[in-house]
């Protein structure tokens, strides 16, 4: 009986079962690790149809992690609700992230680790997803900073360091949260909000802070400090 309804199985239902076992077993063994035999036995299929479905193993694993990254960036966007302030937005689309990468662990592993390691092309494709969110968090910014202190000039540019600064801290601190038990996701999302909204929320009220000008070259120097040499 189970032959019969696995055959009735609609290709995207099969293909999904596929795509979570193998995401479960690269996530916890890793992309070298893995063996098609055993994702095919955890997903109930023979090793040919997993052939058949998805090509290769790269292809699976490509798969994979288009899958995943694709889940994380709509949990993000879904939690953050326009017309909030900023420090609500920013606070519920890190809850957003943190709340996906521990429910999901498998598939952060594939995304943060894995696919990162493995060079081309696998690299590529958490690439475009962290682009993404990148752009995704540098949009929220400028448009509340513009919003808080009215200045509707405010250039991308200024703020798009803030976001891959913002976005590299989340993706270390959710590798870090999900290997500490104990760590909640919002335990998680308010350490960063500690961590980065002093320096947010200064900008939000048009008080960046600003490196001081650089030392006299016949300044004398303290233990452990040189002159910063000027620009050339």
């Amino acid at each position: 009986m189970g032959a019969v309804k696995n055959k009735r199985m609609p290709r995207a239902v099969r293909e999904q079962q596929m795509l979570d076992a193998a995401v479960r077993t690269f996530g916890r063994r890793g992309y070298r690790s893995a063996s098609m035999d055993e994702i095919a036995e955890l997903a109930g299929v023979s090793k040919p149809l997993v052939y058949l479905y998805l090509n290769s193993k790269e292809d699976l694993f490509t798969a994979c992690i288009r899958r995943e990254a694709v889940a994380l960036t709509a949990a993000v966007r879904a939690g953050v609700v326009p017309g909030l302030p900023a420090d609500r937005q920013l606070w519920e689309g890190l809850r957003a992230f943190f709340t996906h990468t521990a429910r999901n662990p498998d598939g952060w592993s594939v995304l943060h680790r894995q696919a990162r390691t493995h060079g081309e092309p696998f690299a590529s494709e958490v690439a475009a997803m962290r682009e993404e969110l990148v752009a995704f968090v540098t949009r929220l910014i400028v448009v509340a900073a513009r919003e808080a202190h009215r200045d509707p000039s405010l250039p991308e540019h200024e703020v798009a360091g803030l976001a891959e600064a913002l976005v590299g801290a989340a993706e270390s601190l959710a590798a870090w949260a999900n290997a500490t038990p104990g760590v909640s996701a919002r335990q998680a999302a308010a350490t960063l909000m500690n961590f980065a909204w002093a320096g947010l929320g200064g900008l939000m009220e048009n008080r960046p802070w600003s490196p001081p000008p650089p030392l006299p070259p016949d300044a004398p120097a303290g233990p452990g400090h040189r002159p910063e040499p000027e620009p050339t």
